[in-house]
């Protein structure tokens, strides 16, 4: 997993005043837990870009003033309505301890029931897991070359050494379903198929 560096400054205050004036400054209020202490700091909003802003999961290394962290970013705090960072929290990463992390979902290979006009629907954007940061891969990476119309890949179906999938077990991740041109399709050869198969059928009665 790819790992992104990032510099805060301490807080010397910790209260709604301070945040407020923080974030007029263009500052986001952050903290650190998961040490042996929390840290409260703040961090430039833009320097999030690399971080918030993008499909790909990093690790992080933070440097407050001079002390340096590996972390990964926990939870974040939008404004509901301008849409402007708020907070965020941050875990600090012990070895040997696992994390929980929400992992992207991507597809490999071609379908060959989107190849037969199906379509394609990921209806999960990530997945949450369990496991060792040094063990966490960058994606979740589904193979879909097998996967025919109606066929559909589950959160049990997913098996990743050293991960544990905390989603339910059930719930569909990608499937292929069948299009209203593929549907209109098998309809219009179903009376098709039928006729000679009456014809059939008929013929013996003519004959008496």
């Amino acid at each position: 997993m790819k790992s992104v560096s990032i510099s805060g400054s301490p807080r010397a205050n910790v209260g709604k005043k301070d945040a407020t004036a923080l974030r007029n400054a263009k500052q986001v209020p952050c903290v650190l837990y998961g040490g042996k202490e929390q840290v409260h700091f703040s961090v430039l909003a833009a320097d999030f870009k690399n971080l918030i802003y993008t499909p790909e999961v990093n690790t992080v290394d933070l440097n407050i003033d001079g002390k340096k962290f590996h972390a990964i970013m926990q939870e974040t705090q939008f404004h509901r309505v301008m849409d402007h960072l708020l907070h965020v929290d941050f875990l600090e990463i012990t070895p040997g301890k696992a994390v929980v992390i929400n992992l992207p979902v991507k597809t490999t290979g071609t379908s060959p029931g989107v190849r037969a006009g199906g379509k394609l629907n990921k209806k999960l954007k990530t997945l949450k897991v369990r496991g060792l940061v040094e063990k966490m891969p960058e994606s979740i990476d589904i193979a879909i070359d097998a996967l025919e119309i109606g066929g559909s890949v589950r959160v049990g179906d997913i098996k990743i050494d050293g991960l544990t999938m905390l989603d339910a077990h059930n719930v569909t991740v990608v499937s292929v379903q069948v299009t209203r041109a593929v549907a209109a399709e098998a309809a219009a050869a179903t009376p098709a198929k039928a006729a000679p198969a009456a014809a059939k059928a008929a013929a013996p009665a003519a004959k008496k």
